[in-house]
């Protein structure tokens, strides 16, 4: 028991403490967090998240993804009680609340991890703005990226790197990218109390919401995923483990992103993209993880064409190009991307193609299964993401990348703004591509069959196919109709026709980008790849990528 002059001695050092606000956005993580352990040090300690109906992609979001990060929530939460603290989630305008916060608590330091994407840029300046009127230091602190993108932006001289190899050239000067940092030692923690009458102010929630009491409902016909992801740090941790044994085992035994070759596509999820969007995992702990065991491994670097951590350079790249361009995820405004005179909307084809993409009734099984996943669970591998994005644009219909990046944005675990809208202008042919001279469009019907010789994927999908015998299961229309009638799949009655002819929608679509680009009298300053290489890395070919699968073979 404290005697009287141990408990005063106690109360003068808390009140000789600052109040601090750690405000979570997306780094929804105890370790390597620089905010958060800066908030800590030597302040009474209020953490917070904010649901102001954008903060972590809210403004646009399925149902799995919210379920998701009410997860990372709920993760969060409990783990900070278990060190004496709670995580407050409140509702309402982040300057409103802070607002309330000043005049209740007096805080006077707020830290967070910075968001570099240019629509956050509007938020993150009028808090700041109000923070300096009212005497409250703002501490930002890079954690969601490798590299500081604003860094990486002057140092390739005030513009960003149009092409990825210029990317890792900047970066290449700029040095490695920091480690993670020390765990904090939260038995040196204060953490703060709300006031009830403060709770009621700032809209707090007693307990972390379910999805429905937010507002938000399942699809009925997609309502029980098949795969389940769960949201958190402590998750990801253990995910994080399981995933770097399988690396370990690949780098004894010489093969590199072995789960690009021979991608898994109805295995136990290994994906971190979700918990790296959220920031449950922190990215540098990731990057820095799998490069330490390479060289364990190889006494040494791993060589560039190894590339161990090609997808999360993308990421960066991707980051920094959106970080000053609001326009970013739009094709008229956007300076980087090609206007493609897309199927306009007046189209008849326009609302029919589309809808039978985003339902997964195209015709095409391997197509469908990806689009039903994707509704269903909210992920699908980068792999079938890049076929099915290749078949809505230039491949076979024609749409405009912009309606496949908000359906995708919607439904994705992972949606990043700057990531989806970065890989949907790339496949496009819009940026980050060759001008208008990709060679390679996904065949929908061999590229999966590489992937899934026995349709395993599409069965569990697309089960009105499931009878289907092997031999079909790709190009159902080809079953003779007794075979139709075995299987109790009746094409354009159990499953449709297809939409499009492959092989004249693409050659078609070819030529409308050839015609396009002899229409250009001089190069725009367009994103493109530095050379084949990148193409294969980004698509993730395998290295005996042919004609089979991709090119003009249908």
């Amino acid at each position: 028991m404290e005697s009287i002059s141990e408990a005063m001695d106690s109360m003068d050092v808390t009140q000789q403490k600052q109040v601090c606000v750690h405000w979570f956005r997306h780094g929804l993580r105890l370790h390597d967090n620089p905010a958060l352990f800066e908030a800590s040090k030597n302040s009474i300690l209020y953490p917070v998240f904010i649901f102001d109906g954008e903060t972590a992609g809210t403004m646009h979001i399925g149902y799995n993804r919210f379920k998701f990060l009410l997860e990372c929530l709920s993760d969060l939460d409990r783990q900070l009680r278990s060190h004496g603290g709670r995580l407050f989630i409140m509702q309402g305008s982040p300057v409103t609340i802070f607002e309330t916060l000043k005049r209740e608590l007096n805080f006077t330091k707020l830290c967070f991890e910075q968001d570099c994407e240019a629509l956050w840029r509007k938020r993150d300046k009028k808090v700041s703005k109000w923070c300096e009127r009212n005497d409250v230091e703002v501490r930002e602190f890079v954690s969601h990226t490798l590299w500081d993108p604003e860094i990486v932006i002057r140092t390739n001289g005030n513009v960003p790197p149009l092409t990825h190899k210029m990317f890792l050239h900047t970066v290449s000067c700029i040095g490695l990218p920091p480690r993670p940092i020390d765990d904090i030692d939260f038995t040196r923690v204060t953490f703060g109390t709300l006031p009830d009458n403060v709770a009621a102010q700032v809209g707090l929630h007693e307990c972390v919401p379910k999805p429905e009491q937010m507002d938000k409902y399942p699809e009925p016909d997609f309502a029980n995923p098949l795969i389940r992801w769960v949201g958190g740090e402590s998750e990801a941790l253990i995910k994080l483990t399981e995933r770097l044994s399988q690396e370990i085992e690949s780098f004894k035994s010489g093969v590199y992103l072995s789960n690009q070759v021979s991608p898994d596509l109805t295995g136990p999820p290994t994906s971190q993209s979700a918990a790296l969007k959220f920031g449950c995992l922190s990215v540098r702990r990731f990057y820095w993880a799998l490069h330490d065991h390479f060289n364990s491994i190889h006494e040494g670097r791993p060589p560039s064409t190894y590339n161990i951590t090609g997808q999360l350079i993308w990421r960066e790249y991707f980051y920094t190009m959106s970080a000053h361009n609001p326009f970013y995820d739009q094709m008229e405004k956007n300076k980087i991307c090609l206007n493609i005179p897309w199927l306009p909307e007046s189209d008849p084809n326009k609302t029919k193609y589309l809808n039978a993409w985003k339902n997964g009734q195209t015709g095409y099984p391997f197509i469908d299964a990806v689009m039903r996943q994707l509704r269903r669970e909210g992920w699908v591998h980068h792999v079938a993401r890049n076929a099915v994005a290749c078949f809505l644009t230039r491949g076979d219909l024609w749409i405009n990348w912009e309606d496949g990046a908000q359906h995708f944005f919607y439904y994705l675990l992972d949606a990043d703004w700057s990531v989806n809208a970065g890989n949907w202008m790339w496949v496009s042919s819009s940026a980050f591509e060759q001008l208008l001279d990709c060679t390679y469009c996904v065949c929908p019907v061999n590229f999966g069959r590489r992937l899934d010789p026995d349709g395993v994927y599409i069965k569990r999908y697309v089960p009105e196919l499931r009878q289907i015998p092997n031999e079909y299961i790709y190009e159902p229309w080809k079953a003779p109709l007794g075979v139709q009638e075995k299987a109790n799949c009746i094409i354009s009655k159990d499953y449709p026709e297809r939409i499009v002819n492959h092989v004249q929608a693409s050659l078609a679509n070819k030529q409308k980008m050839l015609e396009i680009r002899n229409s250009l009298l001089e190069e725009t300053p367009h994103c493109r790849p530095a050379d084949t290489e990148e193409v294969y890395q980004f698509m993730m070919f395998p290295e005996n990528c042919n004609e089979h699968l991709c090119a003009n073979l249908f």
